[in-house]
Protein backbone atom coordinates (compact mmCIF):
# COMPACT_ATOMS: atom_id res chain seq x y z
CA UNK A 1 0.00 0.00 0.00
CA UNK A 2 2.48 2.66 -1.20
CA UNK A 3 0.26 5.65 -0.40
CA UNK A 4 -0.41 4.49 3.18
CA UNK A 5 1.28 6.45 5.96
CA UNK A 6 1.35 6.26 9.74
CA UNK A 7 1.41 9.03 12.32
CA UNK A 8 2.69 7.86 15.69
CA UNK A 9 1.81 10.12 18.62
CA UNK A 10 4.78 9.97 20.99
CA UNK A 11 4.57 12.72 23.59
CA UNK A 12 4.35 12.00 27.30
CA UNK A 13 5.43 13.49 30.60
CA UNK A 14 7.07 10.45 32.19
CA UNK A 15 4.93 10.24 35.34
CA UNK A 16 3.11 6.89 35.25
CA UNK A 17 6.15 4.65 35.46
CA UNK A 18 8.41 6.58 37.81
CA UNK A 19 11.22 5.90 38.64
CA UNK A 20 11.83 4.15 35.29
CA UNK A 21 10.10 6.90 33.33
CA UNK A 22 11.24 10.51 33.53
CA UNK A 23 10.54 13.68 31.57
CA UNK A 24 13.32 12.71 29.16
CA UNK A 25 12.29 9.04 29.09
CA UNK A 26 8.48 8.61 29.00
CA UNK A 27 6.92 5.19 28.82
CA UNK A 28 7.07 4.73 25.03
CA UNK A 29 10.88 4.70 25.37
CA UNK A 30 10.71 1.88 27.93
CA UNK A 31 10.34 -1.87 27.45
CA UNK A 32 7.31 -2.53 29.63
CA UNK A 33 5.75 -5.47 27.83
CA UNK A 34 8.01 -8.11 29.30
CA UNK A 35 10.75 -8.04 26.63
CA UNK A 36 13.60 -5.74 25.65
CA UNK A 37 11.84 -3.89 22.81
CA UNK A 38 10.56 -0.41 23.62
CA UNK A 39 6.87 0.24 23.17
CA UNK A 40 7.65 2.82 20.48
CA UNK A 41 9.85 0.48 18.46
CA UNK A 42 7.23 -2.25 18.74
CA UNK A 43 4.55 0.13 17.44
CA UNK A 44 6.52 0.83 14.26
CA UNK A 45 7.68 -2.77 13.78
CA UNK A 46 4.25 -4.35 13.92
CA UNK A 47 3.03 -1.82 11.35
CA UNK A 48 5.79 -2.62 8.88
CA UNK A 49 3.85 -5.15 6.75
CA UNK A 50 1.28 -2.38 6.10
CA UNK A 51 3.35 0.80 6.44
CA UNK A 52 7.11 0.78 5.80
CA UNK A 53 9.31 2.85 8.15
CA UNK A 54 9.98 5.42 5.40
CA UNK A 55 6.24 6.22 5.43
CA UNK A 56 6.10 6.69 9.21
CA UNK A 57 5.86 10.12 10.82
CA UNK A 58 6.35 10.54 14.55
CA UNK A 59 5.10 13.56 16.49
CA UNK A 60 6.96 14.05 19.75
CA UNK A 61 8.14 16.74 22.12
CA UNK A 62 11.18 18.68 20.99
CA UNK A 63 13.09 17.53 24.08
CA UNK A 64 12.46 13.86 23.11
CA UNK A 65 13.33 14.10 19.41
CA UNK A 66 16.89 12.80 19.71
CA UNK A 67 15.98 9.77 21.82
CA UNK A 68 12.98 9.08 19.58
CA UNK A 69 15.23 9.04 16.52
CA UNK A 70 17.65 6.67 18.26
CA UNK A 71 14.77 4.30 19.02
CA UNK A 72 13.61 4.34 15.38
CA UNK A 73 16.67 4.20 13.10
CA UNK A 74 14.54 3.28 10.06
CA UNK A 75 12.38 6.41 10.27
CA UNK A 76 13.79 9.43 8.40
CA UNK A 77 14.90 12.19 10.76
CA UNK A 78 12.89 14.73 8.76
CA UNK A 79 9.74 12.78 9.64
CA UNK A 80 10.16 13.20 13.38
CA UNK A 81 8.02 16.27 14.00
CA UNK A 82 9.08 18.23 17.06
CA UNK A 83 6.35 19.95 19.07
CA UNK A 84 7.60 23.02 20.97
CA UNK A 85 5.01 22.20 23.65
CA UNK A 86 2.18 19.71 24.13
CA UNK A 87 -1.16 20.92 22.78
CA UNK A 88 -3.19 17.65 22.89
CA UNK A 89 -4.02 15.38 19.96
CA UNK A 90 -5.91 17.66 17.55
CA UNK A 91 -2.94 19.97 16.77
CA UNK A 92 -0.65 16.93 16.63
CA UNK A 93 -2.80 15.15 14.04
CA UNK A 94 -3.66 18.27 12.06
CA UNK A 95 0.00 19.25 11.75
CA UNK A 96 1.13 15.78 10.71
CA UNK A 97 -1.70 15.45 8.19
CA UNK A 98 -0.81 18.77 6.60
CA UNK A 99 2.86 17.75 6.34
CA UNK A 100 1.90 14.42 4.74
CA UNK A 101 -0.36 16.15 2.21
CA UNK A 102 2.68 17.92 0.76
CA UNK A 103 4.34 14.54 0.34
CA UNK A 104 1.29 12.72 -1.06
CA UNK A 105 -2.05 14.46 -1.63
CA UNK A 106 -3.76 11.06 -1.95
CA UNK A 107 -2.29 9.69 1.26
CA UNK A 108 -4.19 7.25 3.44
CA UNK A 109 -3.18 7.76 7.07
CA UNK A 110 -3.25 5.61 10.21
CA UNK A 111 -2.85 7.53 13.49
CA UNK A 112 -1.74 5.42 16.44
CA UNK A 113 -0.50 5.99 19.99
CA UNK A 114 3.11 5.00 20.60
CA UNK A 115 2.73 3.30 23.97
CA UNK A 116 0.29 0.41 23.62
CA UNK A 117 0.99 -3.31 23.89
CA UNK A 118 -0.58 -5.88 21.56
CA UNK A 119 -0.24 -9.66 21.82
CA UNK A 120 -2.01 -10.76 18.58
CA UNK A 121 -0.12 -8.81 15.95
CA UNK A 122 -1.58 -10.64 12.88
CA UNK A 123 -5.06 -9.99 14.30
CA UNK A 124 -4.16 -6.36 14.86
CA UNK A 125 -3.02 -5.93 11.25
CA UNK A 126 -6.17 -7.63 9.95
CA UNK A 127 -8.28 -5.07 11.84
CA UNK A 128 -6.13 -2.22 10.54
CA UNK A 129 -6.62 -3.43 6.97
CA UNK A 130 -10.39 -3.21 7.45
CA UNK A 131 -10.08 0.26 8.97
CA UNK A 132 -7.84 1.47 6.14
CA UNK A 133 -10.23 0.07 3.53
CA UNK A 134 -13.10 1.91 5.21
CA UNK A 135 -11.07 5.13 5.34
CA UNK A 136 -10.16 4.77 1.66
CA UNK A 137 -13.88 5.00 0.85
CA UNK A 138 -13.95 8.49 2.33
CA UNK A 139 -15.25 7.74 5.83
CA UNK A 140 -13.01 8.62 8.76
CA UNK A 141 -12.67 5.39 10.74
CA UNK A 142 -11.52 4.40 14.19
CA UNK A 143 -10.74 1.10 15.90
CA UNK A 144 -12.53 0.30 19.15
CA UNK A 145 -11.42 -2.42 21.55
CA UNK A 146 -13.89 -5.14 22.55
CA UNK A 147 -14.17 -4.71 26.35
CA UNK A 148 -12.95 -7.50 28.59
CA UNK A 149 -13.99 -5.92 31.90
CA UNK A 150 -16.21 -3.08 33.18
CA UNK A 151 -13.43 -0.50 32.82
CA UNK A 152 -14.11 2.98 34.23
CA UNK A 153 -10.80 4.50 33.12
CA UNK A 154 -11.51 4.55 29.36
CA UNK A 155 -13.89 6.44 27.12
CA UNK A 156 -16.24 4.32 25.01
CA UNK A 157 -17.71 4.27 21.51
CA UNK A 158 -21.34 3.25 21.07
CA UNK A 159 -21.92 1.05 18.02
CA UNK A 160 -24.45 2.13 15.42
CA UNK A 161 -25.75 0.26 12.38
CA UNK A 162 -23.54 -2.15 10.48
CA UNK A 163 -21.93 -0.93 7.27
CA UNK A 164 -20.78 -4.42 6.26
CA UNK A 165 -17.34 -5.95 6.18
CA UNK A 166 -16.88 -5.70 9.93
CA UNK A 167 -17.40 -1.92 9.90
CA UNK A 168 -20.12 -0.10 11.85
CA UNK A 169 -21.24 3.47 12.30
CA UNK A 170 -20.20 5.25 15.48
CA UNK A 171 -23.44 6.23 17.18
CA UNK A 172 -21.70 8.45 19.72
CA UNK A 173 -18.69 8.92 21.97
CA UNK A 174 -19.24 8.18 25.66
CA UNK A 175 -17.14 9.71 28.45
CA UNK A 176 -15.57 7.52 31.13
CA UNK A 177 -18.50 5.80 32.90
CA UNK A 178 -19.05 4.90 36.52
CA UNK A 179 -18.86 1.24 37.54
CA UNK A 180 -22.56 0.46 37.12
CA UNK A 181 -22.68 1.97 33.67
CA UNK A 182 -19.48 0.21 32.62
CA UNK A 183 -21.01 -3.10 33.69
CA UNK A 184 -24.05 -2.39 31.51
CA UNK A 185 -21.77 -1.56 28.58
CA UNK A 186 -19.93 -4.86 29.01
CA UNK A 187 -23.15 -6.88 29.20
CA UNK A 188 -24.86 -5.07 26.31
CA UNK A 189 -22.05 -5.66 23.79
CA UNK A 190 -22.82 -2.37 22.03
CA UNK A 191 -19.86 -0.39 23.32
CA UNK A 192 -16.13 -0.49 22.60
CA UNK A 193 -13.18 1.07 24.37
CA UNK A 194 -11.90 4.17 22.61
CA UNK A 195 -8.22 3.38 21.98
CA UNK A 196 -7.31 6.59 20.15
CA UNK A 197 -6.62 5.04 16.74
CA UNK A 198 -7.84 6.91 13.64
CA UNK A 199 -7.73 6.24 9.89
CA UNK A 200 -8.50 8.67 7.10
CA UNK A 201 -7.64 10.06 3.70
CA UNK A 202 -5.48 13.07 4.41
CA UNK A 203 -7.81 15.36 2.47
CA UNK A 204 -10.80 14.21 4.54
CA UNK A 205 -9.12 14.95 7.87
CA UNK A 206 -7.86 18.35 6.77
CA UNK A 207 -11.35 19.24 5.53
CA UNK A 208 -12.81 18.31 8.94
CA UNK A 209 -10.19 20.37 10.78
CA UNK A 210 -10.91 23.34 8.54
CA UNK A 211 -14.65 22.95 9.15
CA UNK A 212 -14.59 22.47 12.92
CA UNK A 213 -11.29 24.07 13.98
CA UNK A 214 -10.68 26.80 11.40
CA UNK A 215 -8.16 28.72 13.50
CA UNK A 216 -6.14 25.57 13.97
CA UNK A 217 -6.24 24.83 10.25
CA UNK A 218 -4.96 28.34 9.56
CA UNK A 219 -2.16 28.00 12.11
CA UNK A 220 -1.02 24.62 10.82
CA UNK A 221 -1.03 25.96 7.26
CA UNK A 222 1.18 28.83 8.35
CA UNK A 223 3.61 26.45 10.07
CA UNK A 224 3.94 24.11 7.09
CA UNK A 225 4.14 26.84 4.44
CA UNK A 226 6.87 28.69 6.33
CA UNK A 227 8.78 25.54 7.19
CA UNK A 228 11.00 27.32 9.69
CA UNK A 229 11.67 26.60 13.37
CA UNK A 230 10.92 30.23 14.18
CA UNK A 231 7.37 30.10 12.84
CA UNK A 232 6.80 26.71 14.46
CA UNK A 233 7.98 28.02 17.84
CA UNK A 234 5.81 31.13 17.55
CA UNK A 235 2.63 29.59 16.13
CA UNK A 236 2.29 26.09 17.59
CA UNK A 237 1.74 27.30 21.19
CA UNK A 238 -1.16 29.45 19.95
CA UNK A 239 -3.07 26.43 18.60
CA UNK A 240 -6.05 25.39 20.70
CA UNK A 241 -5.21 22.60 23.13
CA UNK A 242 -7.99 20.10 22.42
CA UNK A 243 -8.29 16.39 21.72
CA UNK A 244 -9.12 15.16 18.24
CA UNK A 245 -12.17 13.46 19.78
CA UNK A 246 -13.70 16.67 21.15
CA UNK A 247 -12.42 18.95 18.41
CA UNK A 248 -13.31 16.90 15.34
CA UNK A 249 -14.53 13.33 15.73
CA UNK A 250 -17.57 14.00 17.91
CA UNK A 251 -18.71 16.64 15.41
CA UNK A 252 -18.18 14.59 12.24
CA UNK A 253 -21.40 13.62 10.45
CA UNK A 254 -20.06 10.22 9.45
CA UNK A 255 -17.64 8.18 11.50
CA UNK A 256 -17.03 4.45 11.26
CA UNK A 257 -15.50 1.94 13.66
CA UNK A 258 -13.96 -1.52 13.39
CA UNK A 259 -14.08 -3.70 16.52
CA UNK A 260 -10.71 -5.04 17.60
CA UNK A 261 -9.98 -8.03 19.84
CA UNK A 262 -6.22 -8.56 19.58
CA UNK A 263 -4.84 -8.58 23.11
CA UNK A 264 -4.64 -4.80 23.52
CA UNK A 265 -3.36 -3.06 26.64
CA UNK A 266 -2.61 0.64 27.04
CA UNK A 267 0.09 -0.16 29.64
CA UNK A 268 -1.22 2.54 31.93
CA UNK A 269 0.64 1.67 35.14
CA UNK A 270 3.03 -0.77 36.80
CA UNK A 271 -0.03 -2.98 37.33
CA UNK A 272 -0.28 -3.40 33.55
CA UNK A 273 3.42 -4.24 33.39
CA UNK A 274 2.88 -7.01 35.95
CA UNK A 275 -0.13 -8.31 34.05
CA UNK A 276 1.87 -8.53 30.81
CA UNK A 277 5.05 -10.02 32.25
CA UNK A 278 6.00 -13.69 32.57
CA UNK A 279 5.39 -14.94 36.11
CA UNK A 280 6.52 -17.80 38.30
CA UNK A 281 4.17 -20.32 39.91
CA UNK A 282 3.34 -17.83 42.66
CA UNK A 283 2.48 -14.98 40.29
CA UNK A 284 5.74 -13.10 40.83
CA UNK A 285 7.26 -11.25 37.86
CA UNK A 286 10.89 -11.00 38.92
CA UNK A 287 13.97 -9.37 37.48
CA UNK A 288 16.96 -11.66 36.90
CA UNK A 289 18.63 -12.52 40.20
CA UNK A 290 15.73 -11.48 42.44
CA UNK A 291 14.62 -13.89 45.15
CA UNK A 292 11.07 -14.41 46.43
CA UNK A 293 10.35 -16.61 49.47
CA UNK A 294 6.75 -17.16 50.57
CA UNK A 295 5.84 -14.21 48.34
CA UNK A 296 3.03 -13.91 45.80
CA UNK A 297 1.89 -11.58 43.04
CA UNK A 298 4.83 -9.18 43.15
CA UNK A 299 6.52 -7.22 40.38
CA UNK A 300 10.28 -6.63 40.77
CA UNK A 301 12.33 -4.63 38.28
CA UNK A 302 16.02 -3.79 38.70
CA UNK A 303 16.73 -1.04 36.17
CA UNK A 304 20.01 0.14 37.62
CA UNK A 305 23.14 0.18 35.52
CA UNK A 306 25.39 -1.85 37.85
CA UNK A 307 22.86 -4.42 39.13
CA UNK A 308 25.05 -5.28 42.11
CA UNK A 309 22.18 -5.59 44.56
CA UNK A 310 20.05 -8.68 45.08
CA UNK A 311 16.40 -7.75 45.59
CA UNK A 312 14.85 -10.25 48.01
CA UNK A 313 11.22 -10.50 49.09
CA UNK A 314 9.97 -12.57 52.03
CA UNK A 315 6.36 -13.01 53.07
CA UNK A 316 4.94 -10.13 51.06
CA UNK A 317 2.30 -10.07 48.38
CA UNK A 318 1.09 -7.84 45.55
CA UNK A 319 3.89 -5.28 45.68
CA UNK A 320 5.67 -3.31 42.96
CA UNK A 321 9.38 -2.88 43.63
CA UNK A 322 11.39 -0.88 41.07
CA UNK A 323 15.07 -0.04 41.52
CA UNK A 324 17.04 2.51 39.48
CA UNK A 325 20.44 4.11 40.08
CA UNK A 326 18.93 7.02 41.99
CA UNK A 327 15.56 5.82 43.29
CA UNK A 328 13.66 2.90 44.78
CA UNK A 329 9.89 2.53 44.48
CA UNK A 330 7.87 0.25 46.75
CA UNK A 331 4.11 0.46 46.34
CA UNK A 332 1.11 -1.89 46.64
CA UNK A 333 0.25 -3.19 43.19
CA UNK A 334 -3.35 -2.05 43.51
CA UNK A 335 -2.16 1.52 44.09
CA UNK A 336 0.11 1.64 41.04
CA UNK A 337 -1.82 4.61 39.63
CA UNK A 338 -0.72 6.64 42.65
CA UNK A 339 2.87 6.82 41.41
CA UNK A 340 1.95 10.25 40.05
CA UNK A 341 1.63 11.43 43.65
CA UNK A 342 5.33 10.74 44.11
CA UNK A 343 6.14 12.86 41.06
CA UNK A 344 4.00 15.68 42.48
CA UNK A 345 5.77 15.41 45.84
CA UNK A 346 9.19 15.54 44.16
CA UNK A 347 8.13 18.66 42.25
CA UNK A 348 6.96 20.28 45.48
CA UNK A 349 10.34 19.54 47.05
CA UNK A 350 12.10 20.85 43.90
CA UNK A 351 13.88 17.53 43.37
CA UNK A 352 14.01 18.17 39.63
CA UNK A 353 16.96 15.82 39.14
CA UNK A 354 14.58 12.93 39.89
CA UNK A 355 11.91 13.94 37.36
Amino acid sequence: MPNTYAVIMAGGSGTRFWPASREMRPKQLLSLGGGEETLLAATVRRLSPLVPPQNVFVVTAKRLAEKTGEALPGVPESQILREPMGRNTAPCIAWAARVIRDKDADALVAVLPSDHFITDEPGFRAVLEKALASAASGVVTTVGIVPTRPETGYGYLELGESMGGGVSRVARFVEKPDRARAERFLAGKKHLWNAGMFFFRVKDMLALVEQHLPDMAKGVEEIVRAGTPEVLEATFPTLQSISIDHGVMEKAEKLAVVAGDFGWDDVGSWLSSWELAEKDANGNALTDGAIAVDAKGNLVRDLGTNKKKVIALVGVSDLVVVETDDALLVIPRERAQDVRAIVDALKAKKRMELL
